[in-house]
């Protein structure tokens, strides 16, 4: 089995990946993502597919432009699977053949709010998936010294508190960020319960800081890595988004 770094002394599982039905010899071994206690926490199935996005968009070497690529395919597949989280009620059509189907419609409206700046760059992937969805923005900081976050500026829509909000951002460190994102909506009478984050890669620390301090909100990640360094970076992690996606 290949040798996976360490951080805080917890190594990263390394399992075999590939078909089910393929023998285990024929899997090569990937680090996968840690499974974490938190109820509210989804993390997508670790498939060949996802792990071959991630380790192109981890790569250092990875020019922008496949950078943006690959992280758009992976951003495609949380805002699919966020959709499943939201409520449906019963619907019945009629076919072009004359027979009924028997089916669900989504309930209550939906909006996507981006975490700027990184957070921009899963805007539209949402709209992919979403014709017409309303997009809000918060801009929150991290002060490099203190690692802690502060607000500097938030357009909603108006609505908010009516609609279920796919709160954007691709990554979660030690979680201050998404939080203060997250008791700002609650500030605009959008309940907890009706918050659904979708995140690239998280740390176990911001997970369950996250968890701890607004535990209605549904996290949807693609991957929990293996920890976070001295200077609160997720490590392996993929170095800046933000940097990578927009201006590398």
């Amino acid at each position: 089995m290949a040798s996976v770094p360490r951080t805080n002394g917890v190594q990263s599982p390394a399992l075999g990946v590939g078909p089910s039905y393929r023998p285990e010899e024929e899997k090569p071994t990937a680090t996968v993502s840690k499974s974490v206690p938190q109820e509210n926490v989804h993390v997508l199935p670790q498939t060949p597919q996802l792990i071959a996005l991630l380790t192109m968009i981890r790569d250092k070497d990875t020019q922008r432009a496949d950078f943006i690529f690959y992280s758009n395919r992976i951003i495609r597949l949380l805002v699919e699977e966020g959709l499943n989280h939201l409520p449906v009620v019963a619907h019945t059509v009629t076919s072009p053949v004359g027979k009924d189907y028997v089916g669900v419609k989504f309930e209550g409206k939906i909006c996507g709010v981006s975490i700027m700046r990184a957070g921009e760059s899963m805007e539209q992937g949402l709209r992919e998936c979403c014709r017409s969805v309303r997009i809000g923005k918060i801009l929150i900081q991290r002060n490099e010294e203190t690692s802690k976050p502060k607000l500097f500026y938030e357009k909603l829509p108006p609505d908010i508190h009516n609609r279920w909000v796919l709160l954007l951002d691709p990554m979660l460190a030690t979680g201050g960020s998404a939080i203060m994102a997250v008791e700002v909506l609650k500030g605009k009478g959008v309940p907890e319960e009706h918050i659904l984050f979708l995140n690239l890669i998280a740390s176990p620390e911001g997970i369950e800081n996250f968890a701890k301090k607004v535990p209605k909100v549904r996290v949807i990640t693609a991957f929990v890595d293996q920890g976070l360094n001295e200077q609160n970076y997720i490590v392996p992690g993929l170095g800046d988004f933000g940097d990578r996606y927009f201006t590398l």
